[in-house]
């Protein structure tokens, strides 16, 4: 004869964390008057739509650079060789944030509705250099990919079924795409500058001896 054995529940698999959706569902099974009045408040305006994918988009690449972040710090014995690299919020805005290392920031905000917006930004003596253009002092640009240097924007759709998704140049993204890829970027411009200012304090320090040899001084 056949013999059964009990199956062990299913482990929850990866994107199940997404299907809260379903318990809402199943609560409106046991309270289907509550439900429908909740129902009549619900807005399916496509603006608003976009306005919460937004913010929750934004939390992601937060939650995302911040992971990535302590790691790094981890990994690349911070307060040694290297600064830590930081995440901070903006004030005033919703979910705006800002990566910030060796006077350089990654700033990530909601420039307009149904746009993210991605820019490097540099700040030297007071003055800031966007760009790798200075004002007000010289400095060292910033040493990015090509196409980096401008800011680039991430744009919200909706899809057939009120599902709104995150597009770069037309293709759709993830959270997880974009923060890899300007981690990697940020990483490796603010390691680029840290090398800049202690090659230029390198050669101040051979101009200052040669002049001492010659009875001058700087």
């Amino acid at each position: 004869m056949a013999q059964f054995k009990d199956t062990p529940p299913t482990q929850p698999g990866p994107g199940m964390s997404a299907l809260g959706w379903i318990h809402d569902l199943a609560k409106g099974e046991i309270h289907p008057e509550a439900e429908r009045l909740l129902q009549l408040g619900r807005s399916y305006d496509p603006q608003q739509l976009i306005e919460e994918s937004t913010i929750e988009f934004l939390g992601a690449l937060r939650e995302q650079f911040s992971e990535y972040a302590r790691m790094f710090n981890v990994h690349s014995s911070s307060g040694t060789r290297f600064q830590e690299i930081k995440v901070y919020n903006i004030a005033q805005s919703a979910a705006d944030f800002m990566v910030f290392r060796n006077q350089v920031k990654l700033v990530v905000t909601n420039s307009a509705h149904g746009v993210i917006q991605v820019a490097f930004a540099q700040h030297v003596r007071g003055t800031m250099s966007v760009d790798g253009q200075s004002h007000g002092t010289t400095t060292q640009p910033l040493q990015l990919s090509q196409g980096l240097s401008q800011a680039q924007e991430l744009l919200a759709q909706i899809g057939p079924f009120r599902d709104v998704y995150w597009t770069f140049q037309g293709e759709k993204i993830t959270a997880a795409q974009v923060a890899k890829f300007y981690f990697i970027e940020f990483a490796r411009a603010t390691r680029d500058v840290r090398r800049s200012k202690a090659g230029n304090q390198l050669l101040l320090d051979q101009i200052k001896a040669l002049l001492q040899e010659k009875g001058l001084e700087l």
